[in-house]
């Protein structure tokens, strides 16, 4: 994507236009403000102005602050935005997503519909979207988002990823393979994964393939690193955080992690007929029935129907009132109140700070996420790869998907289970109405992590450890090696990004992309933060995802 033709850089063109209309309107904006928020009527000129009092000199080192914020931006190198190629490869768009738009009863997209779709994507204009022609009621998950501005920290159109998996790679066929295999052991208790046989036929199945992500023992997957994420501290311990597990101290109460969750062996759109009503942006008939029982987190299916209602950050305010109770000993060590004879944290290093910060950089993760999602990568989501991969092998349709997955023994698990090769979801409606890669989840979960690992010690053992029963109705004590506060947040992380894969609606390499791209959302914020306070301080530390260390 490197002309003007391509959407993603006529996206540039139009931020350079929005720049130019907007450029007028702050002082228009303040003026209906009544005092004091209005600014005040000056007179006189700059000279007088320079007076060298304490109002002057604060003013000046507030602009200051700023300025030098909006230039270590300018100041950094143009990029460009690789994808897969995928879009460009199929002009029949069997690669990329169309979900909401019409579809033929191959579930391929309509010509001008994705004309129209990509449209509006280079324009940017709000009439352009409402051109775009529906295949149902669902809308598309507010794309216009992708061209919005930030006020600190990196612009959402700085950061790139390398593209992910193209449609005909081994390493998609194997991501899908795991796709299938989480769909098909969702009801398997964590506290079973060890024995149960289904688990094993999975783990020996995804060790076949010959470019298959995330962690092995030697050369193989087993069921200890079944499904988990690869950063450290994700192999340690039971397979969830315990910060999805101990209770939360939430102001006057305490609230224990016991969740609605839906009732076992209910999967979605495995007939074809559901399916395409799906892509095409039709409701469901039905929604999920529900457990009676709350529970504590499980199993997938509990993992993915957590994941389908929390809010943006839920999961990293329930860790951070977590983390809060635990005491200045889980503190970074860099805090500089903590050395203080005579000051505490409070509106800086304290509580107010850092669950403020969640808010913001989730917030500024989505916005960079959707600039990806939807202005260079618009990837296809599994349940589209699964409908191409079950037209394929009944003979409706010729796709270029890899041998690795055409022969391996998933495929036929899934068709015995339900008579079709589609991908059994766990939500009625299937994926959300926004391209799959990289995953909003993992984007918030990147950010967050990297929020609480500047503000928190890495190092400090986490007390009192739990696991969950294979019911959910109760917590046993673990036992078993020490689990860190920085391991237990790449586990918290990485159980976000991943649930979504147990769900259906992600691939692994969404999330990981995801999880990196808040990670360096959140390391833009804090630098820009950095400059703003005033203590004596080292800086903020922390160790990244991929294990090195940053300070800022």
């Amino acid at each position: 994507m490197h002309d003007l033709d391509r959407p993603s850089q006529r996206a540039h063109a139009t931020r350079r236009g929005f720049l130019a209309r907007m450029s007028g309107l702050g002082l228009a904006a303040l003026a209906g403000l009544p005092p004091p928020l209005a600014l005040a009527s000056r007179e006189g000129s700059a000279e007088e102005d320079d007076d060298g009092s304490p109002a002057t000199r604060r003013r000046r080192a507030a602009y200051d602050v700023r300025h030098e914020a909006a230039l270590r931006l300018l100041r950094r190198p143009l990029t460009s935005h690789p994808d897969n190629g995928d879009e460009r490869r199929y002009p029949s768009r069997i690669g990329s997503y169309s979900k909401c738009l019409p579809h033929d009863a191959r579930g391929e997209v309509a010509e001008a519909a994705y004309g129209a779709f990509l449209h509006a994507l280079g324009s940017g204009r709000g009439t352009d979207f409402e051109a775009i022609p529906m295949g149902g009621t669902l809308k598309l998950a507010n794309p216009q988002a992708a061209f919005t501005f930030d006020l600190e920290g990196y612009d959402s159109h700085e950061l790139v990823l390398a593209p992910p998996p193209a449609f005909s790679s081994a390493r998609e066929a194997a991501e899908m393979a795991e796709v299938y295999w989480q769909a098909l052991t969702r009801d398997v208790p964590f506290a079973d994964f060890d024995a149960d046989p289904s688990i094993a036929e999975a783990a020996a199945d995804l060790s076949a393939f010959s470019d298959l992500g995330g962690p092995r023992e030697g050369t193989v997957v087993t069921p200890a690193t079944l499904f988990r994420g690869d950063t450290e501290g994700d192999l340690t311990g039971p397979y969830l955080s315990q910060m999805l597990w101990r209770d939360v101290p939430y102001g006057g109460v305490t609230v224990a992690q016991r969740y609605r969750t839906t009732v076992p062996g209910e999967d979605y759109m495995t007939s074809l007929a559901d399916c395409l009503a799906r892509q095409r942006g039709a409701p469901p008939a039905t929604g999920n029935p529900f457990d009676s029982t709350p529970r504590y987190i499980r199993s997938g299916r509990d993992l993915a129907e957590w994941v389908h209602r929390d809010f943006t950050y839920e999961g990293f305010l329930n860790a951070t009132l977590v983390l809060l109770a635990l005491g200045p000993g889980a503190l970074d060590s860099g805090n500089p109140y903590l050395v203080s004879a005579t000051q505490g944290s409070f509106v800086t290093f304290g509580a107010p700070h850092v669950l403020d910060l969640m808010a913001r950089v989730a917030n500024a993760a989505l916005r960079a996420c959707w600039y990806q999602k939807w202005l260079v990568h618009r990837r296809l989501r599994p349940e589209a790869f699964g409908l191409r991969v079950h037209e394929h092998l009944t003979g409706a349709a010729r796709y270029p998907i890899h041998a690795d997955l055409l022969g391996a023994a998933v495929l036929p698990s899934v068709f015995s289970a339900q008579g079709t090769y589609l991908l059994p979801m766990a939500y009625p409606e299937g994926c959300p109405a926004h391209p799959s890669f990289p995953a909003g989840h993992a984007a918030i979960a990147g950010a967050c992590a990297t929020v609480l690992k500047a503000f928190f010690k890495d190092s400090f053992v986490m007390p009192a450890p739990v696991v969950a029963s294979a019911d959910g109705l109760s917590l046993l004590p673990y036992v078993g090696p020490d689990l860190t506060l920085g391991g237990e947040l790449n586990k918290l992380a990485a159980n976000i990004a991943l649930g979504r894969d147990t769900a259906g609606v992600h691939w692994r390499s969404d999330g990981i992309a995801g999880l990196a791209l808040g990670e360096a959302v959140s390391i833009g914020v804090l630098c820009d933060l950095r400059t703003t306070l005033t203590e004596t301080f080292g800086g903020f530390s922390l160790t990244r995802f991929d294990g090195t260390t940053v300070v800022i």
